[in-house]
């Protein structure tokens, strides 16, 4: 191949800002000239390394937006530590199609059985496929929407966390949100609900919803719209994060600690006219 050909095809790259192809050029003329390649797998190369660049470049930035700043996968979950786990139904979870559903997936269990890892790999994989995905504790979420209410932004906050594919809630039950707290975060439920889907985990039942949002009529509505359409995954069995250090908790706390039993479904009062609400539950027995 000549200079000017050379020269026109750098120019061309240039031009289509596809600097990693640019920087592969000669390497792969190099390739041509060698008879290590074709010229149509030297192309195929080509476009090939500024593909990977640019995906790598993209799930980087959609990964930030998300706040995901910590990277789990499904790969890197220890499914023989939690035989309770259904495998297959958590990796069929991978393949999105709860998101197009638009449905609310529940991950319920004691503190360190990797609920967390769960979702954030859920979101991660969402990311991957090109979806919008949006992580935040369920204390962020309603700090925010405190202050956006201060502030007299409450509606824009809650039509900005509603146009994500995905919203992820985690540690429900966790932390106290305080006075009003229920109110606000029904406001986003309300308009997620049927809109987007929804991730969410907590170490409590759904009967003590209650306390955790310090409103019985509050917690009915969440429930009435968050098990509409929803997935619910219990977890039961050991704390991955201590499984190294069960020997140093005292004897009376283990159960506590280390154990529990499947979070309950409270039967919901629906009103008139509304369809059943479609629950699927994974519990192994």
């Amino acid at each position: 191949m000549n200079g000017t050909t050379t020269d026109r095809i750098r120019r061309h790259l240039v031009g289509l800002k596809m600097p990693r192809a640019l920087e592969a050029l000669q390497t792969t003329l190099s390739r041509i000239e060698q008879a290590e390649v074709t010229a149509l797998e030297a192309i195929e190369a080509l476009l090939g390394e500024e593909y990977t660049t640019r995906e790598s470049r993209r799930i980087k930035m959609a990964l930030q937006t998300a706040r995901l700043t910590t990277v789990k996968s499904l790969s890197g979950y220890d499914f023989s530590f939690q035989p309770s786990l259904d495998r297959g139904r958590v990796l069929a979870l991978a393949e999105l199609e709860f998101i197009e559903r638009r449905q609310c997936v529940h991950f319920l269990g004691p503190p360190g059985t990797g609920k967390s890892h769960l979702a954030i790999a859920l979101g991660f994989e969402a990311v991957k496929a090109g979806k919008s995905v949006f992580f935040a504790t369920l204390a962020e979420l309603v700090d925010s929407m405190r202050k956006a209410e201060r502030e007299g932004k409450l509606r824009q906050r809650v039509k900005f966390l509603s146009r994500y594919s995905l919203l992820i809630v985690d540690e429900i039950g966790y932390l106290p949100i305080g006075s009003g707290g229920g109110n606000l975060f029904f406001q986003l439920v309300n308009a997620c609900y049927e809109r987007c889907a929804m991730v969410m985990t907590g170490n409590r039942g759904f009967g003590e919803w209650a306390d955790i949002f310090g409103d019985a009529v509050v917690a009915t509505a969440l429930l009435d719209r968050l098990l509409h359409h929803a997935v619910v995954i219990p977890i039961e069995g050991n704390s991955y994060r201590l499984r190294e250090h069960a020997a140093l908790i005292p004897e009376h706390m283990r159960g506590r600690m280390l154990m529990s039993e499947v979070p309950s479904i409270p039967p919901i009062k629906r009103r008139p006219g509304r369809p059943r609400k479609e629950i699927e539950v994974s519990v192994s027995g």
